[in-house]
């Protein structure tokens, strides 16, 4: 594994542990945030492993798994778009309050979804 490989995975890990803290303390804007931020440089990894070069600077997961020419199942594609849609107002809220209030059900859904795939919560 390239030295640039192993960073992209320990920087994905240290996201995905912090945001297991912000699920513990019910900071869920941070927890959607973080874990795309853990998917986007776990997708980093494998783009540089398959290219043998760095990937491009994007934060769209679809692209990125794309890239890395990886074939996903269904239901982890579908995952994988819900967090790259509910990532967006999480990065650029034009209003912190609407975006906490008024997204709790697709937030819900996908924290569930992340309780249940990578945390026994």
């Amino acid at each position: 594994m390239r030295p640039d490989t192993q960073n992209w995975v320990a920087l994905a890990e240290y996201d995905l542990e912090t945001a297991r803290h912000m699920l513990a303390t019910g900071r869920y804007l941070y927890v959607i945030f973080l874990c795309h931020l853990a998917l986007e440089k776990i997708l980093k990894a494998h783009v540089t492993e398959a290219t043998q070069s760095i990937p491009a600077r994007s934060h769209d997961l679809i692209y990125l798994v794309k890239k890395a020419g990886l074939d996903l199942p269904q239901p982890y594609l579908e995952f994988v778009g819900k967090i790259n849609n509910a990532s967006i107002p999480t990065r650029y809220p034009e209003d912190l309050r609407r975006a906490i209030v008024e997204s709790p059900g697709q937030w819900h859904v996908i924290i569930c979804r992340i309780r249940s795939r990578w945390w026994n919560g």
